[in-house]
């Protein structure tokens, strides 16, 4: 499938797609630049992009590959692929893949997972296949016992083991507590996650021949991202997929594209591959700044004030929102914060909550614990992978701090609220 002109891409979409035509209302007939156009609001972009009615796509859902992608239980989010973009999408990604240290013959082990509309193991399985060098693919699963899987690993002699950081940990403390190493192993490429110094002497324990690489930045609501570069001494490092994607770097305050290095702001993407599900200046939820501008190369800094990835967990800030409106029928809390901490190997999310100053004292510290527990309880429920996770052992509980208003971190250019922090440790 053809990558499009921007120029015939947005006047394909504003003429198929109500969405974007109601977002584009205003703009002249003949625009080409992607500057011109308003970058796309997440919460507007999902309430058109639903299930029935849905107002963003560009044609009836007839032929497609449909995917689940963040979102609360009571609302799933779902992204759409035509055969064609879906093997495009595989394709520049498998092309990546080489970047990221795949060589021809290596036999790869696929540990993401599969099943109820996720997409990272056939994503991943499906890139191999279409990568520019051969490989003997394993299609394990994140999900299959770790019992069955060192000896599938060990009998293949598996050179290239690819999963998320907290599956990758999980398998190397099995491997540990066995007393067992896998010295075939040559690469572990993990994404979803950032890895971090603790994990990485982890699974140097147990793949001592192992180096880990990042396999790629895509995700399945925004698409292809970047690719690795070859040799980086930063693994957040990668380089924009050209010529299916552009990536914008947008400064917090202003949503001005940032052209120079060493300065943060958002990830905005525009896929030139997708039609059916148009994305078009869309918040991919992630920070960055440029290292190479001139070259599309920058580094992924943490996740953006639309998201959180707390290990194997994606949460967005209006899921918390939602679980604090739906406990707090008094209206004690008048502001929040997403607040991702490391410690002991594991992530952890508190909610930072700000109490309206006549609930904040000393007063009535057991109604702010009930409260505490009852937007727990709330969140939990819209967003059960957590708990799920803090059973698992991946992650720590969540956890509730009050604070006054004057508390709460804002942005220092704008004055706005920083609405989700992220103090993990980034070297």
């Amino acid at each position: 499938m053809p990558v499009h002109q921007l120029s015939d891409l947005i006047r394909y979409v504003r003429h198929n797609s109500p969405f974007y035509a109601d977002l584009y209302a205003d703009l002249p007939p003949d625009v080409d630049c992607l500057t011109d156009l308003p970058v796309v609001g997440q919460n507007d972009f999902w309430a058109a992009n639903t299930l029935h009615g849905n107002r963003v796509l560009t044609a009836p859902l007839d032929e497609a590959s449909v995917f689940k992608t963040g979102g609360t239980t009571g609302a799933p989010k779902f992204s759409c692929y035509t055969r064609e973009e879906w093997q495009e999408f595989v394709t520049a990604f498998g092309h990546g893949l080489v970047d990221a240290g795949l060589r021809p013959g290596h036999r790869v082990a696929d540990l993401f997972y599969a099943g109820e509309l996720y997409a990272s193991f056939l994503f991943i399985l499906d890139s191999l296949s279409h990568a520019p060098v051969s490989s003997v693919r394993l299609p394990i699963g994140g999900g299959a016992p770790l019992e069955t899987t060192v000896p599938t690993l060990r009998d293949f002699a598996a050179q290239v083991v690819a999963g998320t950081p907290t599956t990758l940990c999980r398998l190397a403390e099995h491997l540990i507590a066995d007393g067992e190493q896998l010295p075939s192993v040559e690469l572990l490429f993990f994404g979803g996650e950032a890895l971090f110094d603790d994990q990485r002497r982890l699974l140097a324990r147990a793949f001592p021949n192992a180096e880990p690489r990042t396999l790629g930045y895509a995700s399945v609501d925004a698409g292809l991202l970047g690719r690795p570069v070859p040799g980086a001494a930063d693994a957040r490092t990668h380089r924009a997929f050209t010529p299916h994607t552009v990536v914008e770097i947008l400064d917090d305050a202003t949503d001005e594209p940032i052209r120079e290095a060493g300065r943060p702001g958002r990830v905005v993407v525009t896929q030139l591959f997708r039609r059916l599900m148009p994305v078009i200046r869309y918040p991919a939820g992630d920070r960055a700044e440029w290292t190479d501008p001139e070259a599309g190369v920058f580094r992924i800094l943490g996740r953006a004030e639309e998201g959180v990835r707390v290990g194997p967990v994606s949460l967005y800030s209006q899921d918390a929102q939602a679980a604090v409106a739906a406990a707090d029928t008094d209206g004690r809390v008048v502001g929040m914060q997403l607040v991702v901490r490391r410690w002991d190997g594991r992530d952890g999310l508190v909610l930072r909550l700000a109490a309206s100053p006549d609930a904040s004292g000393s007063d009535d510290p057991a109604g702010l614990d009930a409260l505490a527990k009852s937007v727990v309880t709330e969140l939990e429920e819209a967003r059960p992978f957590y708990p799920d996770a803090v059973a698992t052992g991946f992650v720590h509980p969540l956890s509730v701090e009050w604070v006054r208003h004057r508390d709460l971190v804002v942005n220092p250019r704008s004055g706005k609220l920083v609405r989700v922090i992220d103090e993990r440790p980034t070297a």
